[in-house]
């Protein structure tokens, strides 16, 4: 019947939907679990200059985030640079970008860490990073895209990691390539910032989610068929003139035609 061509063509529809979102659940866990192992690679290793990692102007190769580099150089604390809205410590906090001139000229950008927010657009202290010559450790990260939203930031300060808006608010060349997190300095701050917590190593629920979305499907086949089915049997039933329990005509006792036949025999 044409009705359950159409059933089969939904069916077959929705299979395919879920097979493509099965698909990219399974692109998404593969991409975690290259993450996952991208940090388990790099984020304890042993630091290296930064010049062994970002030559002149070339760009950051993914495969060396996370990888710890050293700088000798000093901070140019007077063009310091706040991140709005970052989550640390159960709050909005904000995170502490400072330039650093590195030995070999470059000017790099460094996140010293972070502080709570405090009663108006800023924070209530910031405190400051070590004078004169330093020796960082920092882990490498890419920039991060502006917010999809569009929303800016006071003076001063910037909505994301944006590494080229941040070489605006700075007022000279920076690397844009990448940025690094601070793990330690020589000689440290009088005062430390909030630090970095490591990533986690969860692989979320991707795989788990595109399985799902294969039973899906499975299931649609499933639930089709049982309608077919169903109306094959109904429509049989109305061929062969099934007569319903309710409308089959109804049988005389047994005993009461025992009964009859004595009535009938003491009457003659």
């Amino acid at each position: 019947m044409l009705r359950w061509g159409v059933y089969v063509l939904i069916a077959i529809g929705f299979a395919v939907a879920c097979a493509f979102l099965a698909n990219w659940q399974f692109e998404r866990n593969e991409s975690r679990a290259e993450q996952i192992h991208l940090v388990e690679e790099n984020y304890d290793a042993s630091p290296v200059p930064l010049a062994d990692l970002m030559a002149g102007d070339e760009g950051l190769d993914p495969g060396d985030e996370w990888h710890p580099a050293i700088l000798r150089g000093e901070y140019l604390a007077d063009d310091q640079v706040l991140v709005r809205n970052r989550p640390h410590g159960g709050t909005s906090a904000f995170e502490v970008l400072v330039p650093f001139r590195d030995a070999d000229g470059r000017v790099f950008i460094v996140d010293r860490g972070w502080v709570p927010p405090g009663d108006g657009d800023a924070p209530d202290a910031v405190p400051s990073p070590p004078p004169g010559e330093v020796e960082v450790v920092v882990r490498l990260r890419p920039g991060e895209p502006l917010p999809a939203s569009g929303r800016g930031a006071p003076a001063g300060q910037v909505p994301t990691i944006h590494l080229p808006t941040v070489e605006k608010a700075v007022g000279e060349a920076v690397i844009t390539a990448a940025y690094g997190q601070l793990v330690s300095e020589e000689p440290s701050a009088d005062e430390p910032l909030g630090t970095f917590t490591s990533p986690t190593d969860d692989p979320g629920p991707h795989l788990s989610y595109a399985v799902q979305w294969i039973l899906f499907a499975i299931m649609g086949f499933i639930f089709i068929g049982y309608i077919i089915r169903t109306e094959i049997v109904k429509h049989r039933e109305e061929v062969e003139g099934v007569v319903t329990p309710a409308r089959r005509p109804r049988r005389r006792d047994h005993d009461a035609d025992t009964e009859d036949e004595l009535l009938d025999v003491g009457s003659r």
